[in-house]
């Protein structure tokens, strides 16, 4: 499965990271942590920066990091030096602070979710944010735009429902990266046409919308998945598990579903997909993480244990699953069954797992701590290096690792960047 995943995205740098969850939308990295004699990152970062309210992650693209936020009624892409943090560019268009439907949790969040996706083959780069604007940039024209859509307007999601018995109603807008697959810019609009769309990324002409017709879902991006030769992605709607066929004459057609309906509409890990296995995660009434196999004749449940990923999408590693929600997890993936947990992280958290079998995780209100994988410690947590009081407010954005610097961001759209040893 990920050799076959890797022949659909342009060649990149290794140690780039373009994608919602880095350069194989996985959480993997081909980078090492750099630690060494009980050294990694200094407490002093390289530089910071402050780019606009928003849970939106960065990506990096050779010596250019590109980070969304909101400020002064406006979205701003931001081209900034990766080595310095200086301005090389920005781009800016009008936006709200919240989606045009917006319910609940408004202290949690503002400006745009959604992480930007890069495509290597035409350096076009795609933003969407909260209230619906998808606008592709031409990265070398100064964020020139080549193309913008209104989804709302155009394929008409109404506000979320709510969903579930226990929970009131949450509407965050739209939060999901936008996915280049080939020619074709995947995007989960929701409403009439689809809940997912797929545009040509070359000129935003709608190629075609899916079966499915869901509310869009609230995680953070879709996952690329080949069922028996067939090319797919899931996506996580508001009600349900959706694997969405991509061969040629079955566009958009649904191959299998499961239903995963958690209270407030809140399924925010993403899907996470491993040769044939899905792995899907909440809290609130779900409250599990269930592993299902797919195939041609769907969605079958492997196992499902009581041990959820509330915010964090889960990171699978040799024959581990990873996931950072108040404690750090390591999960055996053949049964579910822990193999250890410890520190403290809180409700927000995100992780990536580097070439050395090592955790790089961000969380709680800005703690960054490097943890070892379960190659070295099989059987307990071990915590390697940690900095504390990093921000002070949700580290809800994604953690990036890229040509060896530690890439931190909160919701106020602070950022800053540590230089790994030996970079």
């Amino acid at each position: 499965m990920r050799l076959g995943f890797l022949l659909f995205i342009p060649a990149l740098l290794a140690a780039d990271w373009p994608h919602w969850r880095g350069p194989t939308r996985d959480g993997l990295t081909p980078e090492s942590s750099g630690y060494k004699a009980e050294r990694w990152v200094a407490k002093t970062p390289a530089w910071s920066a402050s780019v606009g309210e928003g849970s939106t992650s960065p990506v990096v693209v050779k010596d250019r990091l590109y980070v969304l936020g909101h400020a002064d009624k406006q979205d701003t892409l931001w081209c900034l030096n990766l080595a310095t943090g200086k301005e090389e560019w920005k781009a800016s268009r009008a936006a709200p602070l919240h989606g045009r439907h917006h319910r609940g949790d408004e202290v949690l969040y503002s400006g745009p979710s959604s992480t930007p996706e890069y495509d290597g083959a035409t350096g076009f780069l795609y933003t969407l944010s909260c209230d619906g604007d998808l606008v592709c940039r031409d990265t070398a024209r100064r964020g020139a735009v080549v193309w913008s859509i209104d989804l709302y307007a155009r394929h008409g999601m109404k506000q979320r429902p709510k969903v579930g018995v226990g929970g009131a109603q949450r509407d965050y807008g739209y939060t999901t990266a936008p996915l280049v697959y080939r020619d074709w810019l995947l995007v989960e609009a929701g409403g009439k046409d689809g809940t997912l769309i797929a545009y040509d990324k070359r000129t935003g002409k709608k190629v075609w919308g899916s079966a499915c017709r869901d509310f869009a879902g609230h995680t953070g991006g879709p996952a690329l998945i080949t069922v028996e030769g067939v090319p797919c992605v899931v996506v996580l709607t508001t009600l349900q598990v959706v694997v969405i066929r991509l061969d040629a004459r079955h566009e958009g057609e649904t191959l299998g579903t499961y239903p995963w309906p958690t209270e407030f509409a809140n399924n925010i890990a993403s899907p996470v997909v491993h040769g044939d296995a899905v792995l899907i995660s909440s809290a609130y009434n779900m409250n599990a993480l269930v592993k299902l196999r797919a195939t041609k004749d769907g969605l079958s449940k492997v196992w499902q244990v009581p041990y959820p990923s509330k915010a964090c999408t889960p990171v699978v590693h040799k024959g581990s699953v990873y996931f950072a929600w108040q404690k750090v997890h390591c999960l055996d993936l053949e049964t579910g069954k822990p193999r250890w947990a410890g520190g403290v992280i809180g409700d927000p958290g995100s992780c990536v797992v580097t070439a050395d079998d090592r955790l790089v995780v961000w969380g709680h209100n800005g703690r960054l701590i490097l943890v070892e994988g379960a190659g070295r410690s099989p059987r307990e947590y071990r915590e390697l290096a940690r900095l504390d009081r990093v921000f002070g407010i949700h580290a809800w954005p994604h953690v990036v690792l890229a040509s060896g610097r530690v890439v931190c961001k909160d919701r106020r759209g602070n950022l800053k960047c540590f230089v790994v040893p030996g970079r």
